[in-house]
């Protein structure tokens, strides 16, 4: 198991450590005032990120919006997809418009969040679970509808309640599709909050990165993008851990049917 789990890791990390060390080399005599050295981004990113006062100052509020954002959309586009999932009539009927609403990026209506929400954290929270919202609810209606109609027709003659029907039955035959979504879903917000942190925000990443655009802070500004993208790797490994708990039946039973061939 630890063979296996360091096997795991070492794929993932050789690639990142060659191209770091690539770019290390590459801009050592860097002179360029928009493109220093790794060495100066580093020096910037651990005086500013890895100060555990400077760092929580920004993160915790980040976060906050994140998870307040992302839940809710996730709960949101689990609940109405499986509403359209199971109701075809109301699913053909609204496809057209949530694919036009799905064509919009979150970010592009930022001024109309502002006017209906004004610039505090409600309007944040609520744009974040607008783009987040419709990966989540397209694939959770993909996922509802490809479940195998004898599953549901036995329900049926059987009489098992709805409430039981949807426990056992829908909600597990289209989890894997609702992580799909979930995972997508996820990498929607965090850009989405910090385009939405660069307006009447007094903290975050996105405003933190905003300060050091405008102070000419090039390094501190550079550091930012490498914290973001670390914090965006570390909440996928979270994401991936999730997943692979409540959806190890899944990948137990496809293992038995691969076997059965």
């Amino acid at each position: 198991m630890n063979l296996k789990w360091l096997r795991t890791v070492g794929t993932e990390v050789w690639l990142p450590v060659v191209l770091i060390a690539i770019w290390w080399f590459a801009s050592l005599n860097s002179k360029s005032t928009y493109f220093p050295s790794l060495s100066k981004i580093t020096a910037a990113f651990s005086r500013d990120w890895l100060n555990p006062e400077k760092a929580l100052a920004n993160l915790i509020p980040s976060l906050q919006l994140l998870g307040l954002g992302y839940i809710l959309a996730v709960v949101a586009g689990v609940i109405v997809g499986i509403l359209l999932g199971l109701t075809d009539v109301l699913e053909r009927a609204t496809r057209p418009l949530l694919e036009i609403l799905r064509a919009i990026p979150g970010v592009a209506l930022l001024p109309i969040f502002m006017v209906l929400f004004g610039i505090g954290v409600e309007m944040k929270i609520a744009l974040i679970a607008f783009g987040a919202f419709w990966p989540v609810l397209l694939n959770t209606v993909d996922g509802v509808r490809g479940i195998e109609p004898t599953l549901t027709d036995v329900a049926r003659v059987f009489r098992i309640s709805p409430a039981r029907r949807l426990w056992s039955i829908v909600l597990p035959g289209a989890s894997p599709q609702i992580f799909a979504g979930a995972r997508t879903s996820l990498a929607i917000s965090l850009i989405i909050l910090v385009v939405s942190e660069t307006v009447g925000a007094d903290g975050g990443i996105g405003y933190f990165l905003l300060a050091a655009q405008r102070n000419f802070q090039v390094t501190s500004m550079w550091g930012a993008i490498v914290a973001l993208g670390i914090l965006g790797y570390l909440l996928n490994i979270v994401f991936r851990i999730i997943e692979s708990g409540v959806l190890k039946w899944h990948r137990q039973l496809q293992a038995r049917l691969e076997n059965a061939k």
